[in-house]
């Protein structure tokens, strides 16, 4: 073929086949001593003075290790001030206070009290987090059981878990990959691969009015177009409400590549469809891994976008921590559209 060739599986399953057939799955545990270490990369090592990317600009970035075996696995990210708390699909926590130095200190290893004993990934599977500023409550999304739980501010104690009906028939390997808190209180939850009916080129996203571990409001439920051959891995606000959307494919030969797309989805109608403006692509020869953790915080005046990577405890992998700039002046994002009238009507 002259293209790159498409996998057939979707990245979960083939990931999953993979740890089955070398007969171990990774421990998910991570040991009580935490040590970490953090070494700086290039955004592109072929041309280390690069520093654009679309509409970001590079800030600089860290390649984290450990010698612990279960470190990594990064899935979902969150980042107050200094403190940026990593969780892995395994449940893990790595916690640790990091200034404009990208120096990390202060460095603790947990472990999320969830479902199943946290031994190995698939009793957790957390892939998605998110928070609330005031309070710092969080929230968690279990893709293999299509779960949400909420969670104090420390990450210590489960308050409530709930498995939403809106949420029952998505794939297993496709459930709540990205979660964000609004700043006026909903929830926006994407799924990895569910998709509407009828488009096959959409992704499943529900809205909630509040808590969505408080079953008395059912969400509403629009669709989310992302990039073409590319499936959503997390999702971040952007201080002017907009939505910033991790997309991530797998692909052979360029293994992992990730794109960044702008959406806006207020007033999105029930079986809405959003289309995103693409803003930032990571392929060769730039820094392109499994990307699947994103932040966005704010430096004064500047917007900061930070993206982790799950290196899923393989060796042609990494966890990556990047740091960028965003500038979207002139970038406008894809609107929400209704869905088309039934036939016989308007």
């Amino acid at each position: 073929m002259t293209g790159p060739m498409r996998l057939a599986l979707p990245l979960s399953v083939l990931l999953m086949l993979t740890a089955t057939s070398s007969g171990r799955e990774p421990r998910a545990v991570l040991g009580e001593r935490p040590e970490m270490h953090a070494t700086p990369v290039p955004l592109d090592a072929s041309d280390p003075a690069r520093r654009q990317v679309g509409a970001l600009t590079w800030l600089g970035g860290l390649v984290l290790t450990s010698p612990d075996p279960a470190f990594g696995g990064f899935s979902a990210m969150r980042v107050a001030g200094d403190r940026f708390t990593l969780l892995s699909d395994g449940g893990n926590i790595v916690d640790f206070r990091m200034g404009p130095d990208l120096r990390p200190r202060d460095v603790r290893f947990a472990d999320l009290p969830g479902p199943g004993t946290g031994a190995i990934k698939r009793h957790r599977d957390s892939e998605s987090l998110t928070w609330d500023p005031g309070t710092g409550r969080a929230w968690v999304g279990f893709e293999n059981r299509n779960a949400i739980w909420r969670y104090d501010s420390s990450l210590t104690h489960a308050e409530r878990n709930v498995r939403p009906a809106a949420m029952h028939d998505w794939p297993i390997a496709g459930g709540p990959e990205a979660m964000v808190r609004l700043a006026n209180g909903q929830f926006i939850v994407f799924s990895e691969t569910a998709r509407p009916k009828g488009r096959r080129d959409a992704r499943v996203v529900l809205r909630f009015a509040g808590d969505p571990t408080d079953t008395r409001r059912p969400p509403l439920a629009f669709a989310y177009v992302p990039p073409d051959g590319y499936d959503p891995t997390d999702v971040a606000e952007l201080p002017d409400g907009r939505l910033l959307v991790l997309n991530r494919r797998l692909s052979i030969p360029a293994l992992f590549t990730a794109k960044l797309s702008v959406i806006d989805v207020r007033g999105v109608p029930a079986g809405g469809i959003v289309r995103g403006a693409e803003i930032a692509s990571f392929a060769r020869p730039l820094l392109h891994d499994n990307f699947e953790a994103l932040a966005v915080t704010r430096e004064g005046a500047d917007t900061i976008v930070w993206i982790a990577s799950d290196d899923n405890r393989e060796f042609w992998e990494q966890s990556l921590l990047l740091k960028f700039r965003l500038d979207l002046r002139g970038r406008e994002p894809g609107q929400a559209k209704s869905p088309p009238p039934a036939k016989g009507t308007g």
